[in-house]
């Protein structure tokens, strides 16, 4: 039976703008392509179930246009969602400006899934899961945040929580902050969020720091752009580098990193194989148009033989 990931974190629709360079304010973008997908949380979970992992989302789905987007992008993976539909509330959206070099810029709201409740979260079980995911924006949300700060000081099992800080990590709650940090298992940042979390800007000490949080069985990941990432546990630290691509769109590459390690570390590869994984498999998701185009593991695979065999 392949392993299962509970993803707590929210999904909405990615507003995609191909725009020929992010305007200065008072100005507009020359958009030269437009596209509207499923994004935020969605990505990490494509990701690890085209890593072989079984996905489920505990999230919120809400109704209306946005959220029937959601949905059938949801079906479209055979993710099945497990709270009840939010009647109140359409998802939310998030603008997308992918520039000529890839870059993306973000600005977004939240819908439904920025809203939690004691009585939905108490119908998700997150001990019939073997690893849990959990984004800051779950924190950062007026809707969630005190809910989901609860959820995890609580005697709930969570299986194997990985923390994702998310670009939003400087807002988030202390209080929140400090607890999704007790719980985890496995810390997965970026470079500037794990500089924010350790006051750190080298991010080789960075997740060391950041591991040394963390149980005995767990550690750090510290995504830094073309130069791959750091690896860190109570018993290593190296940097693992980037595979060599051309990217087109950034927009998804952390979460298809994200995702692919936890799928990875699931189906029992050391923390170092499953970072070189999760390397090529962000790498390979950039060369795409779109959020949630992590590849699948026999492209991954056969990247890795080929760079192998140079």
């Amino acid at each position: 039976m392949s392993p299962r990931l509970l993803q707590m974190s929210g999904v909405v629709v990615d507003l995609l703008y191909s725009v020929v360079a992010v305007p200065a304010p008072g100005e507009e973008a020359i958009v030269d392509g437009f596209s509207i997908k499923p994004g935020g949380g969605f990505n990490a979970m494509v990701a690890a179930k085209r890593a072989g992992m079984d996905v489920w989302y505990g999230g919120a789905l809400g109704t209306g246009p946005f959220a029937r987007i959601v949905g059938e992008g949801l079906n479209q993976e055979a993710i099945p969602f497990l709270c009840p539909q939010d009647t109140e509330r359409d998802q939310g959206c998030c603008t997308v400006l992918i520039d000529q070099t890839g870059e993306r810029t973000f600005i977004a709201s939240d819908g439904a899934e920025g809203h939690a409740t004691a009585q939905a979260l108490s119908q998700v079980t997150a001990s019939g899961f073997d690893w849990t995911l959990l984004s800051g924006y779950a924190l950062h949300y007026k809707g969630s945040c005190r809910e989901m700060q609860d959820w995890l000081q609580s005697d709930a099992p969570i299986s194997n929580l990985v923390f994702d800080p998310s670009p939003v990590v400087s807002a988030l709650p202390a209080d929140a902050l400090e607890a999704a940090r007790a719980r985890a298992t496995w810390i997965s940042a970026n470079a500037r969020e794990a500089a924010i979390l350790t006051g750190i800007t080298d991010p080789v000490e960075a997740a060391r720091a950041l591991a040394s949080e963390t149980p005995k069985d767990g550690g750090a990941v510290v995504r830094d752009g073309r130069n791959g990432c750091v690896i860190a546990t109570d018993e290593l630290c190296e940097r693992v580098p980037a595979y060599p691509v051309t990217p087109v769109d950034t927009n998804g590459a952390g979460d298809a990193h994200l995702g692919s390690f936890i799928a990875r570390l699931a189906q029992r590869s050391n923390p170092l194989d499953a970072a070189r994984y999760a390397n090529v498999a962000a790498a390979l998701s950039t060369t795409k148009k779109g959020p949630a185009t992590a590849p699948e593991k026999e492209e991954v695979a056969a990247a890795m033989n080929r760079k192998e065999a140079v």
